[in-house]
């Protein structure tokens, strides 16, 4: 029986996902609306099915209805999962293989081709406001060297990792890049690796922002 809950199990199973992994990648889906997408019971909306389309490397014509094949992707070109990390955790990740190595993480799912070390985190506060709020999603992955006005999550002494914009200040006597790291709230203050250390974990390569619910 060739159905929508059909298409989306023969995928993921392709892919080598499991339920919750799929569910994680789809905004206000669960394990439960998975397996009911899969068994038929019921069926996803038309945001739902572009988000699976997306987290499921498919077409979405062909997710939506099944009458042509040439538009599969591969399974070879399955998307990547990175973990979703805490600030605590992403001020030792690069250098912990036993931290990168755990199986107790969450994972997103993304299409881009990132490095084994690439994490996941969520914004938490107000000090890169208004372009980041507080629940956005941002991946970061250390492999990518950042450029001026790019975005970075980065260690200054401090027990938690910290997400600010990147901005180059020249090199100082000794050939070492100096640098500073801006808020894009103003009521934050800069730091500054002229006044103090600072290391970067990683540079931000996507950042998905979902929309809050009305009170």
């Amino acid at each position: 029986m060739n159905t929508i809950g059909s298409r989306i199990k023969q995928k993921r199973t392709e892919l080598g996902l499991t339920q919750r992994e799929l569910a994680k990648s789809i905004k206000g889906a669960n394990h439960s609306s998975v397996s009911q997408w899969e068994s038929d019971i019921s069926t996803p909306s038309s945001k739902n099915l572009f988000d699976l389309s997306i987290a499921l490397n498919c077409d979405f014509a062909w997710l939506l209805k099944g009458n042509f094949e040439s538009n599969i992707v591969p399974v070879e070109l399955h998307p990547y999962k990175v973990p979703l990390i805490s600030y605590v955790q992403a001020g030792a990740w690069t250098e912990s293989c036993e931290l990168r190595d755990s199986t107790g993480f969450e994972y997103i799912i993304t299409s881009l081709d990132l490095s084994k070390k690439a994490f996941a985190l969520k914004i938490k506060g107000d000090s890169m406001e208004p372009e980041f709020k507080e629940g956005d999603l941002i991946i970061v992955d250390p492999e990518v060297r950042p450029y001026p006005g790019e975005f970075v999550v980065a260690m200054n002494g401090e027990s938690e990792a910290t997400f600010k914009k990147y901005r180059e200040l020249g090199y100082d006597k000794h050939n070492r890049m100096q640098f500073e790291l801006i808020p894009l709230n103003p009521d934050y203050s800069p730091m500054s690796t002229l006044n103090q250390q600072i290391r970067i974990i990683g540079t931000m390569v996507e950042h998905r922002i979902f929309r809050k619910r009305r009170v």
